[in-house]
């Protein structure tokens, strides 16, 4: 395999391609090349050599969730996003950011803090704006603000032919093109090269308290999150945190290590924590949080406390980027905290698997970092996605060590595969943008 670089690769990208080296390989798969454009129409004239050329390609902002997905059919050239990061516009008076695709979350929120603004998006593993975008990855701030594709109110985007594409606006009331925007979120680079982002931002409230309390078993976590989702008050966010091993494998340095008490294998679920954010006026906050005490108090939460700051583990969706762990995502309806933790229990039971829950049961999205041997994990997973009727919900692997993605299929089925199918085809009729990472094969 040739890697050297074509003249036209180098003046497409104004000399900014090398030859890809081991740390470039993509779950295995080494490319020939890595381009650095620096605007959206160097990206588009990368594209259309690209284009001409018949390349495979996968873009990679800071590479924190480029493991998420499947492994690529093929894979050519890399395209890194990460001189793609200019501070395009801050509309403070309007809360709209604009930005390169490249520019990393926390250089975001220190752009608009400044204002007393803050960009909801806020996934525990940072990363880039057009990263999250793709992934579609949120934080616990999703329940106050929405998902990232509620956030997105325009696009730039460079087809896999090197054609630019505009969708929506930098105004919140322009909808022009607006599906767009919400099409290419969460397409994992399947459409099109994000290269701009257009944003809708919300002011940082004046007073934050995290009110925490330790919840005994399955049961009790269930009742303490539907209490807080049911009531008047309107928290930020809710947060989740529950180890599950079998009695064989609770041992220090477990993912659930520091995490609290455990109960017994065949008990009604394991012990955690849960802890609610509320926001707003500090007057308000103090009193809004002393009201969520007491409503965890009464529907069986304990060790209730009310602070300024958040636990250890809010946020950190079970550490992603553990070496071995394989990351599931987890969808469920409200009522459904309950049966997915007694799931998980009984599926973690005697097998000798380690598993962590952790996430927004609010809003219906939980992660599960589950280590253990291959089989035992694949088999875990199949368990879920059989009983994922019970808590109506999905199973889908966001990544996992090569072993167990032999054994899986990473994505669930999906009724709309066709169309997608067909979408894919309209947007990237060469197969060209990152083949095969998304879900059937895409």
């Amino acid at each position: 395999m040739t890697t050297q670089v074509s003249d036209d690769l180098l003046r497409a990208c104004d000399g900014r391609v090398e030859p890809a080296g081991d740390d470039d390989a993509l779950l295995g798969i080494r490319p020939r090349w890595v381009a650095s454009p620096a605007s959206t129409e160097e990206t588009a004239a990368l594209m259309r050599v690209v284009a001409r050329d018949g390349l495979a390609v996968t873009a990679r902002g800071s590479g924190t969730r480029l493991r998420w997905g499947g492994r690529p059919e093929r894979l050519d050239l890399v395209v890194d996003t990460s001189r793609i990061d200019a501070l395009v516009e801050h509309a403070a008076g309007d809360l709209v950011y604009v930005a390169g695709a490249g520019r990393s979350l926390a250089r975001v929120q220190e752009d608009v803090g400044g204002a007393g603004q803050r960009l909801g998006i806020d996934p525990p593993t940072g990363g880039t704006l057009g990263g999250a975008v793709a992934t579609a990855a949120s934080g616990p701030l999703r329940l106050h603000h929405g998902a990232v594709r509620d956030l997105v109110i325009g696009m730039t985007l460079v087809r896999a032919d090197g054609v630019v594409a505009h969708s929506g606006g930098k105004v919140v009331k322009n909808v022009a093109g607006y599906d767009l925007a919400k099409l290419l979120t969460g397409s994992f680079g399947t459409l099109g090269l994000i290269t701009q982002v257009a944003l809708r931002l919300h002011p940082v409230p004046q007073g934050r308290r995290w009110v925490t309390a330790s919840v005994a078993d399955a049961a009790a976590a269930g009742a303490a999150v539907l209490a807080v989702a049911h009531s008047q008050l309107v928290p930020s966010a809710v947060e989740l945190d529950v180890p599950v091993s079998d009695a064989g494998s609770s041992g220090p340095g477990g993912p659930g290590a520091g995490a609290g008490p455990r109960e017994p294998v065949g008990s009604a679920g394991p012990a955690g924590s849960l802890s609610v954010l509320v926001e707003g006026h500090p007057d308000g906050a103090t009193e809004s949080a002393q009201r969520v005490a007491d409503l965890l108090a009464a529907s069986g939460g304990a060790d209730v406390l009310v602070g300024e700051d958040p636990p250890s583990w809010w946020g950190d969706h079970v550490a992603a980027d553990r070496p071995g762990c394989t990351l599931l995502r987890v969808t469920h309806v409200l009522t459904g905290v309950t049966p997915l933790l007694r799931v998980l229990t009984e599926a973690a039971a005697g097998s000798g698997v380690r598993a962590h829950l952790r996430g927004s049961p609010a809003v219906g999205v939980e992660h599960v970092a589950v280590e253990g041997d291959s089989d035992a994990v694949a088999a875990l997973v199949q368990r879920l996605r059989v009983a994922s009727a019970g808590f109506d919900g999905q199973v889908v692997v966001l990544d996992a060590p090569d072993d167990v993605r032999d054994r899986v299929d990473l994505w669930v089925p999906i009724q709309a595969l066709g169309l997608m199918r067909a979408v894919k085809d309209r947007f990237d009729p060469g197969r060209l943008l990152s083949p095969g990472r998304f879900v059937g094969g895409i």
